[in-house]
């Protein structure tokens, strides 16, 4: 931030063509590979600073991205190489059930919560429903 990087991000990002929903993925993407290798704390405090200036410039809901993130991150949790979730299961399945096939069982429940994402990035208005009825 004191180093204007920011800003540069900002003005990079913002000139990619697709409009907002190209860079929303374009983030998604990106939290997508972080989530495979790293902490959901560390990636919050590593994305928070360069893309709410970005969201807030696009005129996007930050509680939407905050419903977004939480599932990319909940997909990359069970993502090979590092799903830290598939670890978890490993521990608990009998000796003779291999990593791989514990990677193999796992990807139609990916797919499926891509496709869960990508209803919530075309349809907004599920992930906000409940909450604009809080706030009423």
């Amino acid at each position: 931030s004191a180093l204007g990087c920011q800003d540069i991000v900002t003005s990079t990002v913002l000139g990619m063509p697709g409009g907002s929903i190209g860079v929303l993925i374009m983030m998604m993407i990106v939290i997508m590979i972080l989530g495979m290798v790293m902490d959901d704390w560390a990636i919050i405090m590593l994305v928070t600073p360069l893309y709410v200036p970005i969201l807030h410039e696009l005129g996007i809901s930050t509680l939407w991205f905050g419903i977004l993130f939480i599932v990319n991150i909940q997909i990359a949790y069970l993502s090979p190489p590092f799903g830290f979730v598939l670890f978890r299961i490993k521990g608990i399945l009998p000796k003779d059930v291999s990593m791989g096939d514990v990677y193999l069982s796992v990807f139609p429940f990916i797919i499926l919560q891509i496709i869960g994402l990508a209803i919530l990035i075309i349809f907004p208005k599920v992930a906000l429903w409940l909450p604009s009825m809080m706030l009423r």
